[in-house]
């Protein structure tokens, strides 16, 4: 009996609360009793629930919901999510099409859009071995499915031969035709759909509009050698003008797509060869109106460290939230040194490079923009003391302002420091070393691999950098890129317009050093985005050395609230890409009224735009946003695009409209016009 009464069932002995342990970590003596396993407990163990299978629980449950939203979303009226938006926001307001068409607007001028470099969609015609199956598919704007399961091959197939800047042997890839071709870049990011669904809303239609698709990677001339894009631009445009009754074209160029329509606008009406034969009077007899959109006449200094090292505010930011991410020897071949390939191949990019050397953008102690605060209310408190004489000492030590003429310097203190106390040592002279033969190097190819340690160690000895000694940098460390450049683009300004040299397509995208047509009757507007802080200049250092590491980093590790410093990075007011001073510089001075520049008289506008972030996660990227891209989706801007294209002048639309101190900074430029 007692051995039946010790002897329990194993379905009440799994009931039986768990032993504690002693202090000493032993356990008792029922604890040990309920260890020794029974032979038909063996046939059922426990299960424990691992963190593994937490996560696992957890992406099911993610997906599970995500399919589910998704299938309602479907399944749902299509005018449900408008219904939802306006229930927590309010009305929506009417589209700029839907508005202008109910006041009686409707298509009259054609229209003629140019993309910016990097938005046109490019297609692969001929490739490699690795590109089987990728024929007539995007390599550029589009999904970029195929593109991921090959990366190495499609940076072999976006790159241009070092030497010609043209096609490598065995590779052509084209730009795709249509409005298609920059209508979004990539998934997601639309770029002309708004404003083309908006012309289409008071009649314009595919014959009224044209997108002058290019090889945005090519030189401006060279998409004539090779594609005779700049013919082609000039047929659709007389067919336009000539299908529509006589109709002048606006043209709308965003970004870059202004510096290509500049040297389109010098071709037309240059004599063969060199140019299109089109005579002194072609685009007067063609053209309305010129409605640039964000564009950077000037250029950017947020090209320098896309040069130098591969690098912008982004990558800056996230060297300083997970430092010696990028410098892992997982990511950096992959990431960086291709990105330096491409950048070095395109001389697209190269167009980029700031104009007009110092006397723009500011020398060792002055820039045009020298005050600015990045925080506007302690801008306007400054702005008041210093209205008060007996508090103005207090109010200069409060508007400590960063040297922006210095571009690119190594070290903060240089940044800093008094131009008289800065010891610079000339690194033109320098002796360039070689790196080890290394086979990584080879395949990744940067200039960086000729260069060697003297010449790295020369740069940055030489301290700082303002926009003039950028270009003589550049040429330095990239010889073979600026070889190429220095053949189709000009940086400086010009003294004589009437110098035969000038007629060189070189300087034909130099705002500084050509001319406006001979077209009194039309018009060029500047629209861009205000309000955004905009990379300006650059604290940089020595990064590590290694055999293939690019010898330049941007020095994320350095802030200064009051001088707009954040992660390395000087910023001003702008679009997040361009500056004001390149955007608004050359139609608030340079162009205004008649100028050597612009020797007609044709009249200039300013419009300015004051970005406004999304109020809710409803809103998308928002209708009031002015950074550099998602301006095309701005309603104010397309309202007053779709007004010009239906016939009304620059006077009629209200004339300048300014937030910035574009006009003071100008005047602070001493150009003689």
């Amino acid at each position: 009996m007692s051995l039946l009464r010790r002897r329990k069932h194993p379905f009440n002995e799994s009931f039986r609360k768990p032993e504690k342990e002693h202090e000493n970590g032993d356990f008792s003596y029922e604890s040990k009793r309920k260890k020794i396993p029974y032979e038909h407990e063996e046939e059922r163990p426990l299960s424990k629930w691992s963190c593994f299978d937490t996560w696992c629980w957890l992406i099911g449950c993610v997906c599970v919901t995500w399919w589910f939203i998704l299938f309602l979303y479907n399944a749902m009226p299509a005018s449900f999510p408008k219904y939802v938006t306006e229930v927590i926001t309010g009305p929506l307001p009417d589209p700029p099409g839907v508005k202008l068409r109910k006041l009686g607007l409707t298509a009259k001028h054609p229209v003629v859009f140019v993309p910016a470099a990097v938005t046109g969609g490019l297609e692969l015609w001929e490739g490699r071995k690795c590109a089987q199956g990728l024929f007539r598919k995007r390599l550029w704007g589009g999904t970029y499915g195929d593109v991921y399961k090959r990366p190495q091959c499609w940076v072999e197939h976006m790159s241009l031969d070092n030497e010609t800047g043209m096609d490598p042997c065995g590779i052509r890839v084209r730009p795709i035709s249509g409005l298609v071709t920059a209508d979004g870049f990539g998934s997601g990011c639309f770029v002309w759909t708004t404003l083309v669904s908006n012309l289409a809303r008071i009649g314009y239609e595919e014959k009224t509009m044209f997108m002058a698709a290019y090889d945005w990677r090519l030189s401006f001339q060279n998409t004539q050698v090779r594609d005779q894009t700049l013919s082609r631009i000039k047929n659709n445009i007389e067919l336009m003008v000539a299908t529509s009754g006589g109709q002048k074209v606006v043209i709308i160029p965003h970004s870059t797509g202004a510096l290509f329509f500049l040297h389109f606008m010098k071709w037309v009406e240059a004599p063969p060869p060199m140019g299109g034969g089109g005579g002194p009077y072609w685009c007067s007899k063609h053209i309305k109106a010129v409605v640039n959109i964000a564009a950077p006449f000037l250029g950017v200094p947020k090209a320098i460290p896309l040069f130098l090292s591969a690098e912008s505010k982004d990558i800056s930011l996230v060297r300083a939230i997970a430092p010696g991410f990028f410098e892992n020897d997982i990511f950096q071949p992959q990431i960086l040194q291709h990105v330096m390939r491409l950048s070095h191949s395109w001389d697209s990019t190269v167009s980029m490079i700031p104009r007009g050397g110092d006397t723009i953008w500011g020398g060792l102690d002055w820039s045009p923009e020298e005050g600015y605060s990045c925080d506007q209310k302690r801008e306007m408190k400054n702005s008041t003391l210093v209205t008060n004489p007996a508090r103005a000492k207090s109010a200069i030590s409060l508007t400590r302002s960063a040297n922006f003429g210095r571009i690119v310097s190594f070290g903060k203190d240089v940044a800093e420091a008094p131009s008289n106390d800065i010891d610079r040592i000339d690194f033109k002279g320098a002796v360039k070393g070689h790196r080890a033969e290394n086979r990584t190097c080879r395949d990744l190819w940067t200039e960086y691999n000729g260069m060697g340690f003297e010449g790295t160690k020369a740069v940055a000895d030489y301290k700082t950098y303002t926009a003039e000694s950028i270009v003589e940098l550049l040429h330095f460390v990239a010889p073979k890129m600026m070889a190429r450049s220095t053949a189709h683009f000009s940086y400086g300004i010009a003294d004589n317009m009437d110098d035969p040299k000038y007629k060189h397509y070189k300087y034909w995208s130099n705002p500084l050093e050509t001319t406006l047509p001979n077209a009194p009757e039309m018009e060029i507007f500047s629209f861009y985005g205000t309000g955004l802080l905009t990379e300006r200049a650059y604290i940089y250092k020595l990064s590590p050395t290694a055999e293939c590491h690019i010898p330049f980093q941007i020095d994320s590790s350095t802030n200064d609230e009051e001088t707009c410093l954040k992660g390395g990075v000087y910023s001003v007011d702008g679009d997040g890409t361009v500056p004001v001073l390149s955007a608004g510089f050359m139609c608030a001075k340079a162009w205004h009224g008649k100028t050597k520049f612009n020797p007609s008289g044709i009249r200039t506008y300013l419009r300015e735009y004051r970005h406004s972030p999304p109020t809710t996660l409803l809103e998308g990227r928002g209708t009031l946003s002015c950074a550099h891209v998602d301006i095309m989706r701005n309603f104010a801007l397309i309202e007053d695009v779709i007004r010009i294209a239906a016939g009304a002048s620059g006077e009629e639309l209200g004339g300048n409209r300014v937030h910035s101190n574009i006009f003071k900074w100008s005047e602070k430029i001493n150009l003689q016009l």
